[in-house]
């Protein structure tokens, strides 16, 4: 089965969680004009300590053979270059569900809690990803793993 991604949009992506990019509508000039922050774009779900992480993804086959969720928080992914990179996601844990979009280098996700997805998937070379993560006791992972992977085309 084949997988083609789709441009990572907002609109595309919101029922999976919030894509992390600089929007303009959301700019606060803050620290004297020095500094431009654009608040609040995406929302930590978490029932535990919320922690930050550096992920270092490296390139593997462009195929989805299995899925995860995060039952218990969120998860952000923000990438630390500009090269593009695959988020792979799905409503239910069924590859017919899937769906690939292929995020600019200046595009992050935020995974609701609870939305299956594919681990980092890099395109060209290892890539550093800020990652905004859950923390605490409980069972915050479960993977579900396909009879045929997915080959994904970008």
């Amino acid at each position: 089965m084949i997988l083609q991604a789709e441009p990572l949009t907002p609109d595309a992506f919101a029922p999976f969680g919030e894509v992390l990019a600089v929007d303009p509508a959301k700019a606060v000039e803050i620290n004297a004009g020095f500094t431009t922050r654009y608040h609040s774009l995406a929302t930590v779900e978490s029932d535990a300590d919320v922690i930050l992480s550096i992920f270092r993804g490296r390139v593997r086959p462009l195929e989805a053979a299995m899925l995860e969720r995060h039952p218990l928080g969120s998860q952000a992914f923000m990438p630390l270059s500009a090269r593009p990179w695959l988020a792979v996601v799905a409503g239910r844990p069924d590859a017919k569900a899937c769906r690939a979009f292929l995020c600019r280098g200046d595009q992050g996700v935020n995974y609701r809690s609870g939305v299956w997805h594919h681990p980092l998937l890099v395109l060209d070379r290892e890539q550093d990803f800020l990652v905004v993560d859950r923390a605490g006791p409980g069972e915050n992972l479960e993977e579900h793993f396909f009879a045929n992977p997915l080959i994904i085309h970008s």
